[in-house]
């Protein structure tokens, strides 16, 4: 019928008008995305060359000179460090250490000097060890835009108790490459030689005692200080350690992250570096055709970076390593070698760790805390509930400087070993220990 007809008509023109507005509206939809895609595409592009700029006006700072001089701590250069320390004052500066070999280097560091006066035997000196961070020169501490990372809740109330704190960056980040990744021998090296370089500055007046602290792999550093440091520089007193979240069950960690996205990026770094240390250690039997053509590009990438790629790959079911590294006798001695072994009795320690960490696992710094007072370490251990590993020395900083004025104090330090560990010493069910 014709009324019908029309009808029919009209029906289909207003779906038709319905479907054209539909489609006007998505490709509207379409072109804003694009252009905020684009302008994030150009604020990156942007982002990425202001960077490569400021790297490059920073790289004479951190040039070694030739021949480098052969005194450890030699302070070769040093400029104020434009960032806001409360109680005190910032700088950068580069300072001469070593390699194992006793190769000298050159390695990047901040020192933060409290403004109030200093006492006549001189500074106190906490020595600041950083986490991983990516291999690349806007990553390290120095020479980024965030110098103070984690070192916000506590580098204050050091400048408050007088202490001069010095940061190394570890030689062979922002300097001459290659950076020796968890590996103690080199990694002691530069905190030392960083606590002689602080005694080289005048206006620091830092006096022989020291004391440690750092996060993760600094962590790492930071404990094995305690243990190779009095030797290496017998002119200076150590009297205590402390780490957030350190890295130090090296095998249980990485049998449990290998096939993870940590395994990509830690993986990355001991790919690049431990052979270094380690010749002949073997690279291609590990890695996957993905981690062989990847792992060098990441670990010259900051952490953010790589670790958004490595989530990435994890989803879509990539790993750096073909099998767990401790399946290799050679891999194996290294990460046993790396990892510390029980403090003595008069070397204070203390240790945090978060509950919630997924990369510094909580059952392997169980299995330290076990077996560290099992042979008799002066072992403080600060459990953090629902504590992550971003937040580990931001959350334990506060309770870090409390312990290290103690021991400037010379109060004795007394371990809380009657106190279990809030996780098993062990792996989860469905995973098995390597020790």
């Amino acid at each position: 019928m014709p009324g019908e007809s029309g009808s029919g008509y009209a029906h289909a023109a207003h779906y038709i008008e319905a479907m054209h507005r539909f489609r006007n509206i998505l490709i509207t939809v379409a072109v804003i995305v694009l252009a905020i895609a684009g302008v994030g595409v150009v604020w990156y592009l942007v982002s990425a060359q202001q960077t490569r700029d400021e790297q490059t006006a920073l790289d004479p700072f951190y040039t070694a000179p030739d021949p480098i001089p052969t005194t450890l701590g030699t302070v070769i250069r040093i400029e104020p460090l434009d960032v806001d320390v409360p109680g005190g004052t910032a700088q950068r500066l580069l300072y001469v250490s070593e390699r194992p070999d006793g190769t000298r280097a050159v390695s990047g560091a901040m020192i933060f000097i409290p403004n109030k006066a200093a006492p006549t035997q001189g500074r106190d000196v906490v020595a600041w060890e950083h986490g991983t961070l990516g291999m690349g020169d806007a990553c390290v501490p120095s020479r980024s835009n965030n110098p103070l990372g984690d070192m916000t809740t506590w580098i204050g109330p050091m400048m408050d108790q007088g202490w001069v704190v010095v940061a190394t960056d570890y030689v062979g980040l922002g300097t001459t490459k290659p950076n020796q990744y968890l590996i103690a021998q080199s990694e002691v090296r530069d905190v030392v030689n960083a606590v002689r370089a602080a005694q080289n500055i005048p206006e620091a007046s830092a006096g022989s005692r020291y004391t440690t602290f750092g996060h993760s792999q600094g962590g790492h550093a930071s404990v094995w200080t305690g243990q190779l440091g009095p030797e290496y520089a017998p002119e200076l007193t150590l009297l205590g350690v402390a780490a957030a979240a350190p890295a130090l069950n090296l095998p249980e960690i990485a049998s449990a992250q290998w096939d993870t996205a940590v395994g990509w990026v830690i993986g990355s770094d001991l790919i690049e570096s431990w052979p270094t240390y380690y010749p002949g250690l073997p690279i291609d039997a590990i890695l996957t055709t993905e981690g062989k053509d990847a792992s060098e590009r990441l670990a010259a990438e900051c952490i953010n970076q790589s670790g958004l790629e490595a989530l990435v790959r994890e989803k879509f079911g990539q790993q750096l390593f073909s099998s767990d590294p401790l399946a290799n006798p050679a891999w194996r001695d290294a990460l046993n070698e790396q990892t510390p072994p029980p403090l003595p009795a008069d070397m204070p320690v203390f240790i945090a760790q978060g509950t919630a960490d997924e990369i510094v696992l909580p059952w392997p710094n169980a299995m330290v805390q076990e077996q560290w007072c099992d042979a008799g370490s002066a072992l403080t251990m600060l459990w953090m509930g629902n504590v992550n590993h971003q937040e580990a020395a931001l959350v334990s900083g506060p309770t870090v400087v409390q312990w290290l004025a103690d021991r400037f104090l010379g109060l004795p330090a007394e371990a809380n070993c009657a106190f279990p560990s809030p996780v098993p010493p062990s792996p989860p069910p469905g995973t098995d220990s390597v020790s």
